[in-house]
């Protein structure tokens, strides 16, 4: 019998590296962007790799890769960011933190104010609308990549990108936000 090579195997140090410098800039981007800070990032999605080796993955392509990594990454980043979000509301209520802005500036204000209303908006989102855009805006992934890693079509991803864009619109009102 002969050896015959159908992929990428995640415990091979040249594909591992192969899968690691395709993958780990838009994974960092994705983890970033729902968890908040580099460090939380980096380890969400080194736990990603090592998740892929523990399993022994074989992968088709790089692509299949990505879009299974994203995948695991977006997931493990959303529970963080639930945990944390969770955290930081107890410690609030035991310390009872005064919440109130030092004013250090008009623009840096109305700044953070836009910011705010933005993210609050955000999470006011259907779940299925604010995972297309945060991929859209923050992972940069294209609609059919997106369409991949979500398990939906091309179209019914533009079709949530523009309703969660119409959405936002009506939730922030485009009036009430700081335009630099």
């Amino acid at each position: 019998m002969f050896e015959h090579k159908t992929g990428l195997d995640a415990n091979k140090d040249e594909d591992f590296r192969a899968i690691y410098s395709a993958t780990m800039p838009i994974l960092f981007k994705v983890a970033y962007r729902i968890a908040g800070t580099e460090e939380a990032a980096e380890d969400l999605c080194h736990d990603a790799l090592i998740k892929m080796t523990e399993k022994n993955m074989l992968f088709p392509s790089i692509n299949d890769a990505k879009y299974w990594l994203i995948r695991v990454v977006k997931n493990a980043s959303l529970n963080y960011a639930k945990r944390k979000g969770r955290e930081r509301r107890a410690y609030e209520r035991a310390l009872k933190e005064d919440k109130r802005v030092i004013d250090s500036g008009e623009t840096v204000l109305l700044k953070e104010d836009t910011v705010q209303r933005v993210q609050a908006a955000l999470e006011k989102l259907p779940d299925n609308l604010k995972a297309v855009l945060e991929l859209k805006e923050y992972g940069e992934l294209n609609y059919k990549e997106i369409g991949r890693v979500l398990g939906i079509t091309e179209g019914n991803v533009k079709v949530r990108v523009f309703r969660a864009r119409e959405q936002l619109s009506r939730l922030i009102g485009a009036d009430d936000v700081y335009m630099p």
